[in-house]
């Protein structure tokens, strides 16, 4: 049951943060373009620069959103093994996700506290030892 729920958060994460990603290409894709064709060395200067271009890579690659689905890639492996992902993993995650979400209203970040109580049930309903 336990492997099933993380499972269940894992591909919530995952999915979360592709459609990130996704969304980043289809609002932002000239942008993502001109980093190729300029060459990607320095492509988001840290001082100076074009503003559409610092906020489309912190908006993108800059983001969490690669993490979190190295993370959830992390926790399906894990969910597999039967490995129990400690409760504070989750409680962490949907911390952040509260906090992002109350940053910037309106957000959909409020849908990452989903897998991240899923995590914790998760972890509470571990056998244990």
């Amino acid at each position: 049951m336990t492997s099933r729920l993380l499972r269940w958060a894992s591909g919530i994460m995952i999915f979360i943060g592709a459609g990130h990603l996704v969304l980043l290409v289809l609002l932002s894709g000239d942008d993502v373009a001109r980093w190729g064709a300029e060459g990607l060395w320095a492509a988001v200067p840290l001082l100076g620069g074009d503003l559409r271009n610092a906020v489309t890579f912190w908006g993108g690659p800059g983001s969490f959103s690669v993490p979190q689905i190295l993370l959830g890639c992390l926790i399906w492996h894990l969910a597999g093994r039967g490995v129990t992902v400690p409760a504070g993993i989750g409680w962490a995650y949907a911390a952040w996700c509260v906090l992002g979400g109350v940053l910037l209203v309106p957000s959909p970040f409020f849908v990452g506290v989903v897998p991240g109580a899923l995590i914790v049930l998760a972890a509470r309903r571990a056998p244990a030892g």
